[in-house]
């Protein structure tokens, strides 16, 4: 079903590749989020069109990277090649080019800019989409390379209202099974879905993102560390304590890059404290939070309904999946940073800072305001939201969109 599922970012996309070319698109996100099947759908629909137009005036490719890899950078500039020539000698007013998984070939960012360059100057109305499953890869590619010519696009973890429409998830399946389509189909054999999510997400992301991305001295901290910080989602955890825990340890700067790295492959942050201060922000202890509710569940024992039944378990899966919600809806979101705050025995689970507008946000499974009160008193300027007992429902709250979440 997701396959037929169309995502906002797919009319978006379609809009961007309508317009005069100025920049090409580049599409990111964590794994298994759907990139492909969304330019695929993209795809589909502008071939539609040209198949009914009278005058067929844009010539489509799609070209993939893997098994290619071996050809070097050479392989995207024959490729481009061919497709302008084809467009030419057939007449076409323009083309539209795309390179999937195309930071599995070694140089690719210097290939792009040169033939994207050489179009730009040479008059050649050829557009380009570009997507990886290695959201670091494509990344560090385009930081290289390619600045300026480019609108990135990000596609994250699927919303709870996006998985109830397009699998019929209720608000707790959502809380639990996360927001990955692929294994939305899993929910009645969690064997399955935790070997899914472990075998297809985690350790791919690991293995092929981070540890291909740049020298990391040392593996099998890195692995340690998104154990622990798994195990630790939802909580506090000073460096000290972690390196107290970790067996092959580091140092603290380490164990904060590597948490970082875990972060950009949209596994797993490590959330700072809030201040009114910068300086004091950065030193405090990280709060784990996962990105996808999913990676908790998939390295937990705990079934689905073991989690229901335990409330100061299904507490913290309910405060994780409300974190993932939030970490996807701001990058949507310019220049908007996630904290928590914490003072004394008090802690609001999250705080958004947007500008000069502060929000607090607390995930409660029993009745009062509790550490909010405190926060206001610290911060007057911020406003509180309480969701769950005596707040919003945690399941209006994931239907809702953040913005107007916090414009409420």
């Amino acid at each position: 079903m997701s396959t037929l599922y169309r995502r906002p970012l797919l009319s978006t996309l379609r809009t961007r590749v309508e317009e005069p070319r100025k920049f090409f698109q580049v599409i990111v996100g964590p794994r298994q989020v759907g990139k492909t099947t969304l330019v695929e759908q993209l795809l589909d629909e502008l071939t539609l069109q040209e198949q009914h137009a009278p005058t067929p005036r844009r010539l489509i490719s799609s070209l993939s990277a893997d098994g290619r890899t071996a050809l070097g950078s050479s392989w995207i500039g024959l490729a481009w090649q061919t497709f302008r020539q084809k467009m030419q000698l057939s007449g076409y007013e323009e083309g539209l080019l795309v390179f999937d998984e195309i930071q599995k070939i070694p140089g690719w960012s210097e290939e792009v800019k040169r033939n994207w360059d050489a179009d730009t100057k040479n008059h050649v109305n050829i557009k380009l989409i570009i997507l990886g499953s290695s959201r670091l890869l494509v990344q560090k590619g385009l930081s290289e390379a390619l600045t300026g010519r480019f609108e990135l696009n990000y596609l994250g973890h699927w919303s709870y209202p996006e998985m109830r429409d397009a699998f019929g998830f209720s608000p707790e399946q959502y809380v639990w099974f996360g927001g990955y389509p692929g294994a939305a189909e899993y929910t009645n054999d969690e064997t399955r879905f935790k070997n899914y999510v472990l075998n297809s997400i985690i350790e791919p992301s690991i293995s092929n993102d981070i540890l291909m991305m740049e020298t990391i001295t040392k593996p099998a901290l890195l692995r340690q560390l998104f154990d622990l910080a798994i195990s630790y989602s939802a909580q506090i955890l000073s460096y000290n304590k972690m390196l107290g825990q970790l067996q092959d340890a580091g140092n603290t700067t380490t164990l904060a890059h590597y948490l970082d790295l875990l972060g950009q492959a949209g596994l797993i942050t490590g959330l700072e404290g809030y201040s009114a201060r910068p300086i004091k922000t950065r030193r405090t202890s990280p709060k784990f939070q996962v990105h996808n509710s999913a990676l908790f569940s998939a390295l937990h024992t705990e079934s689905f309904n073991e989690a229901r039944m335990s409330p100061d378990f299904w507490g913290r899966v309910v405060e994780g999946a409300l974190g993932a919600h939030l970490i996807s809806a701001l990058q949507q979101i310019p220049n908007a940073r996630l904290y928590y705050w914490r003072e004394g025995n008090q802690e609001v689970d999250f705080v958004i800072k947007q500008g000069v507008r502060i929000t607090g946000i607390e995930v409660k499974t029993t009745s009062g305001f509790g550490a909010l009160s405190a926060f206001t008193k610290n911060f007057p300027e911020a406003k509180p939201i309480l969701v769950g007992d005596d707040g919003i429902d945690y399941s209006l709250f994931l239907s809702t969109s953040l913005e107007k979440s916090l414009g409420a």
